[in-house]
């Protein structure tokens, strides 16, 4: 009997730190400068489609930066569900921060994914953080997410891919198992009660004790975990770019899959259980 485990991917919360530094600081309206430089272009970029909405609970996550603490962190304490954020630390008056931040910060202010913006100013130094909302895919849609993520991975496994440094060949298609959905279902709840993207479930139990649980009777068991994802095809492009998930959608010895997310305060969370049953 075999057992295979993969590491979670990151949950998808980039932190991109800059430090640009001006001349001489005095108080000015950074929200109006970056809205600005997102309206004109800068470096050769268009300029974005609409301006960054200001947004209370990203000032309280920007203070929080401000004060030493981490992204991730900050956007928790603040409830902000981000499915990508960025921050940006600058010192300058009024006019030499608008060109240092269209100089060095012209990918994060552009950024098309980017809807919201949060400032904080303290002792001549500002924090502008750029994020993305997480927009959770409904409840209702947990049985269409399912049969995509299957159809997504199944297109997948019909031609050769190579998982880093592990070349695969073509694997037959799978097919839904509702013994794995289960197991899939039962720790992406864990998961999302818990806050915490691990393969260990809140009892300690591992994939393959779990799919037992759900009434599989398995020869091989593998899974997928992921955060932040809000769409079936974001989340099976990230777990193919990472070869250790990529491997487990590519191996033929499974035949079987499941999957499941869940959204709560946390975020959403993913599980995606492969089984080979036995015979």
């Amino acid at each position: 009997m075999t057992r295979r485990f993969v590491r979670p991917l990151a949950a998808l919360v980039a932190l991109l730190p800059m430090a640009l530094h001006a001349a001489t600081p005095a108080p000015h309206d950074l929200g109006d400068t970056v809205n600005a430089i997102r309206a004109g272009g800068c470096d050769g970029t268009p300029a974005a489609v609409a301006p960054l909405r200001r947004d209370g609970r990203l000032d309280r996550a920007a203070a929080a930066i401000a004060a030493g603490g981490e992204l991730k962190d900050a956007l928790r304490s603040a409830d902000y569900r981000a499915a990508e954020a960025a921050v940006l630390e600058a010192t300058g008056d009024a006019a030499t921060i608008g060109r240092a931040l269209a100089d060095k910060g012209c990918k994060e202010i552009l950024g098309a994914a980017y809807r919201d913006m949060g400032i904080a100013q303290r002792a001549g130094r500002s924090w502008v953080l750029f994020a993305a909302p997480l927009e959770a895919p409904a409840a209702s849609d947990a049985e269409n997410a399912a049969a995509r993520v299957l159809a997504l991975v199944n297109g997948a496994r019909r031609g050769k891919r190579r998982c880093g440094l592990r070349r695969f060949e073509p694997a037959p298609a799978l097919t839904a198992s509702a013994a794995l959905q289960r197991a899939a279902r039962a720790h992406a709840e864990d998961m999302a009660q818990r806050g915490v993207m691990e393969h260990a479930g809140g009892d300690g139990s591992t994939p393959a004790e779990r799919a037992t649980r759900a009434g599989y009777s398995w020869q091989a068991v593998g899974e997928n975990v992921a955060s932040g994802q809000s769409t079936p095809e974001q989340v099976v492009a990230e777990w193919l770019e990472s070869p250790r998930h990529c491997a487990n959608i590519m191996d033929a010895e499974y035949s079987e899959m499941g999957v499941a997310f869940v959204a709560s305060a946390h975020g959403v969370y993913w599980a995606q259980v492969f089984g080979a049953p036995a015979h």
